[in-house]
């Protein structure tokens, strides 16, 4: 079981199962909405997400055609993404997390539109945009 918080720890949550296709995603609405140089994520079945606490705090802001961005309305941190393609599903940033989450990006992606200043220097494998698959 893995448990994540938003920063004034209005929001709590906990993970009972696995979260896959860990990536680091460098692409402008991540790094606006991260307020970083790349969103580090990985999705989680939303039948193994729950709210502990302070899931009336959650606001949602839709970032693209079907992309549910949802962050703690008093606070900011971001918590999840739900997607309209795939409601069994979130994305979930890492960094949210009180717990190891047992997977570590595996790529980066949309890195053609990377922050100017930040370099990568890891030798993960880097794709100019999407992936053609995502691991849901």
């Amino acid at each position: 079981m893995l448990h994540g918080s938003c920063l004034c720890g209005g929001i709590k949550y906990q993970i009972n199962g696995q979260l896959s296709g860990a990536l680091n995603c460098h692409c402008s609405m991540c790094r606006k909405a991260q307020g970083s140089a790349f969103r580090s994520r990985a999705s989680v079945k939303s039948a193994e997400f729950k709210f502990i606490q302070g899931e009336e705090l959650i606001t949602f802001y839709e970032s693209s055609p079907g992309n549910h961005r949802g962050f703690c309305r008093v606070c900011g941190s971001p918590i999840l993404s739900k997607f309209d393609d795939h409601p069994n599903y979130y994305g979930l940033p890492l960094g949210a997390l009180d717990d190891d989450p047992g997977v570590r990006p595996g790529r980066h992606v949309h890195v053609a539109s990377k922050a100017p200043w930040y370099t990568i220097t890891d030798d993960l494998p880097q794709l100019p945009g999407a992936p053609d698959w995502v691991d849901f």
